[in-house]
């Protein structure tokens, strides 16, 4: 495999650490993230460039710079980058989250791999675009953007709703992309096409109040909020094995029998129970629908019985699967309880997305992956998260999770990171992705002709 650009190398590590330093954290809520701290760096970088603010709200601020292209008929293409990161327990990271500290070789720290690490090499990507003494043949737009970390309200949706001719484009990339799979047939680049909708709710529990040195008989919102979630958590939602699904199954590194297991429905859960714990997580949330109750509100004092209590639950969707069947699930679940809670949306719903292949920009980042990994396969994949690129594709725009980390960084390493403890990226990666960027500026032209 060939070395990355020494010099673009160095210079996305050091910009990665200062984003990292910056601590731009998104609780989810409206007050949190702050980014306008990392949207000043970038700002600092691109500064003889034409720039664009957008701030919803007083420190939720994106940027939006453009390259324009010398021909007016190539594909205009959108970098799109987020600057907020996820809240982070210090206490069980052996390293300061928000130090950036370059240790062996990688960049340690909260956003590393999600996604401060790409937005650092887009960034960059466009500062040597702009260098050139020649524009590329396609114009380049470059979008750091503010809170994607809790559904992007105020940022690429915002955006998207209130300045679409501005990013308007013919393809977006972003995260997650590029990380290899390792099968008994050699390895697998998987680039990101689609990715579950998000439907978040509010539970809230009712009660009755009352004194607690008496609790006997009494209406405990909280323990009724307790049998909420054991019900949420023991519910098996149908089965779907997408053709998303089947590709995946294809590529993973097990026998003829346990994959003839995962392709069939009859057996599929058991099937997925004898993964390796993180694949099977995996793949449980690529063949269901998802619920998981992850945070939770309520009571007063320690001798008042409460009489509400809130569950926020992260519920992600598959294709086909709407905010209606959404609720009737729900509705199941509850059955008798369901007329003492209240159910409301948590975030803006959308529903599941997916991107065609059939593109000359998917087709330039299967040839520089295959180039970047000789004798790799690549793997059109599914995210079980949510990122930006709903909201481009629910406008028709293809959009792609894409990136080019070394093989060193497999897929199930990357997934650990992601929002876990000691997240971290070789500087490798870091080069390779700004290079990628800056080929995809300079190739996507000529790859639509």
């Amino acid at each position: 495999m060939a070395d990355p650009d020494p010099d673009l190398t160095g210079t996305t590590t050091e910009l990665l650490q200062a984003l990292i330093r910056r601590g731009c954290v998104n609780d989810g809520t409206a007050s949190s993230g702050h980014e306008t701290r990392n949207a000043d760096i970038v700002d600092d970088v691109l500064h003889d460039l034409p720039r664009t603010h957008y701030e919803p709200l007083p420190g939720r601020r994106s940027v939006l710079t453009t390259i324009e292209g010398s021909d007016p008929r190539a594909p205009t293409v959108l970098l799109c980058g987020h600057t907020d990161v996820v809240p982070v327990n210090a206490d069980h990271w052996r390293e300061d989250p928000f130090g950036g500290e370059l240790i062996d070789g990688e960049v340690w720290g909260r956003g590393a791999v999600d996604m401060l690490g790409l937005t650092a090499a887009m960034t960059l990507a466009m500062r040597r675009l702009a260098d050139r003494r020649e524009p590329p043949r396609s114009t380049v737009k470059f979008l750091a953007v503010a809170d994607e970390e809790a559904g992007g309200t105020h940022g690429a949706r915002w955006i998207t709703e209130h300045a679409w001719d501005d990013v308007a484009c013919d393809y977006v990339l972003t995260e997650s992309g590029g990380m290899s799979l390792h099968t008994p047939d050699g390895p697998r680049i998987v680039l990101a096409t689609a990715e579950k909708g998000l439907a978040w709710r509010r539970l809230t529990v009712r009660g009755t109040p009352g004194h607690g040195s008496v609790p006997y008989g009494s209406d405990n919102a909280l323990v009724t909020a307790a049998e909420v979630v054991r019900r949420l958590q023991a519910h098996e939602p149908a089965t779907h094995l997408s053709e998303h699904w089947r590709t995946w199954v294809a590529a993973l590194p097990v026998d003829a029998r346990l994959r003839t297991r995962l392709l069939d429905p009859g057996w599929v859960r058991d099937a997925i129970g004898e993964l390796e714990p993180r694949l099977a997580r995996y793949c449980h949330a690529l063949s269901h629908v998802t619920f998981s109750c992850n945070v939770i509100h309520g009571g007063t004092k320690t001798n008042v019985v409460p009489d509400t209590v809130s569950i926020d639950v992260d519920i992600r969707t598959l294709p086909g699967v709407t905010d209606d069947d959404v609720d009737r699930m729900l509705d199941e679940v509850l059955a008798d309880l369901a007329d003492r809670v209240d159910v409301t949306p948590a975030v803006d719903p959308r529903p599941a997305t997916a991107s065609t292949t059939d593109t000359p920009m998917f087709d330039l980042l299967r040839r520089r992956a295959e180039a970047v990994h000789p004798g790799a396969e690549v793997l059109p994949w599914m995210v079980v998260g949510g990122t930006d690129a709903a909201f481009f594709r629910q406008r028709g725009v293809p959009s792609y999770g894409a990136a080019m980390f070394s093989p060193e960084v497999s897929y199930q390493s990357f997934q650990s990171r992601f929002h876990g403890h000691d997240e971290r990226i070789d500087t490798r990666s870091l080069g390779l992705t700004a290079g990628l960027y800056l080929d995809v500026a300079d190739g996507i032209a000529d790859a639509a002709d």
